[in-house]
């Protein structure tokens, strides 16, 4: 069996696919996955050491682009369609499966052109450009958030949001010790842990916040709390100098690979409102404060950030309400409520879908066995 898929850009679209990918290996041995997405760096650093084959295409986005951007990009596409009807040609896929981002439609398109099974994964609350472009000839639709979608019912299913296999097991784990009541027998003066993510890019605003909000710790709230920052390339030296100046312990990086052993320490966790990274921290059941990223299409991180602050596992605050007075005050209010916190883990925790990743395998093989039988 062969699968492509087909995404990229940022993080949040290829780690989904990497679920279904590992999925796919680990239920079919011998099954041949290979990533068609974007030229970009971050692609090739977030799929470095799996062991998927990697094709990419050269094409543009059209949305949020000036005028002769988007006639570039018209013009390029049928060069992307044939590129991407080439690498269908070769590899020869069963289905063809798109996780998102502009990169997406050439390559699902000629994969309807060859008659291929086809399916896409939108996991936001508001579908993305192409997702809505795509949706019209597609063989199935999977939705990660319930909520109202412009696109066909018949064939639309809300599956939920694949997440990596070392955070299922590691939401497992947390499981297990919160049931045997290891997480409340710590020491007393043991530090809270806060988990500060800003998307695989990072998010220049939170870090500065951050840096001021440390800026005004007292040495008891500084004995009282640790922190974990990823912050994107651009920012990561100005904010580990900072922390040092302030005299906060952080571990601070550009980019975390292991995010499964970060969650596992993280008390809260302060964020976007990706949907990817809400998937993972609700599987985990980590109560979150979120701060949308503000120029995200159609605002879709506040809508996806909504339907986690109606479940009750999380806060939101929009960035241009921020200061770093109210974001301490915030911090400092959750991190020492004990019960509220748990309160919110257990609220994230319901919201959880592990099983989004064996509910979308399923269907897609249904798809496969549908094909195949057509064929014959």
């Amino acid at each position: 069996m062969r699968i492509i898929i087909t995404g990229g850009g940022t993080g949040g679209h290829l780690f989904p696919g990497i679920a279904l990918a590992t999925a796919l290996q680990q239920k079919y041995p011998g099954c041949e996955i290979m990533f068609v997405g974007t030229q970009r760096q971050l692609d090739k650093k977030t799929l470095a050491g799996f062991n998927f084959q990697q094709e990419s295409i050269a094409c543009m986005g059209l949305k949020g682009m000036g005028l002769k951007h988007r006639i570039k990009s018209l013009l390029s596409l049928p060069v992307a369609v044939l590129e991407s009807w080439k690498i269908i040609q070769r590899f020869q896929p069963d289905l063809v499966f798109g996780v998102g981002g502009y990169v997406t439609g050439p390559v699902l398109l000629a994969a309807r052109l060859r008659s291929v099974p086809t399916c896409i994964h939108e996991q936001n609350s508001i579908p993305g450009l192409a997702n809505r472009m795509i949706s019209h000839f597609v063989s199935r639709i999977f939705v990660s958030i319930p909520g109202e979608y412009p696109f066909p019912e018949q064939k639309t299913v809300v599956s939920g949001n694949p997440v990596r296999q070392e955070i299922l097991a590691a939401a497992e784990c947390r499981q297990q010790q919160a049931g045997s009541g290891k997480n409340d027998s710590g020491e007393a003066d043991s530090p809270m842990t806060l988990l500060i993510m800003g998307g695989s890019l990072g998010a220049h605003r939170i870090n500065m916040l951050m840096l001021d909000v440390a800026a005004q710790l007292d040495d008891q709230q500084k004995k009282a709390v640790q922190l974990i920052h990823q912050t994107g390339t651009a920012d990561e030296e100005t904010v580990r100098d900072g922390y040092a100046v302030a005299g906060v312990k952080a571990e601070v990086r550009a980019f975390f690979t292991d995010m499964a052993s970060l969650y596992s320490q993280a008390d809260l966790v302060l964020a976007r409102a990706g949907a990817t990274s809400l998937a993972e921290l609700s599987v985990m059941g980590l109560p979150a404060v979120l701060i949308p990223y503000p120029y995200a299409a159609d605002d879709h991180q506040a809508k996806n950030a909504e339907y986690y602050v109606a479940g009750g596992g999380a806060v939101m605050y929009r960035e241009s309400e921020l200061d770093a007075d109210l974001l301490g005050k915030i911090l400092s209010q959750l991190l020492g409520d004990i019960d509220k916190l748990k309160q919110m883990a257990l609220a994230m925790k319901n919201m959880g879908q592990p099983e989004a990743t064996q509910r979308i395998l399923d269907s897609c093989m249904d798809l496969i066995d549908n094909s195949m039988v057509i064929k014959r």
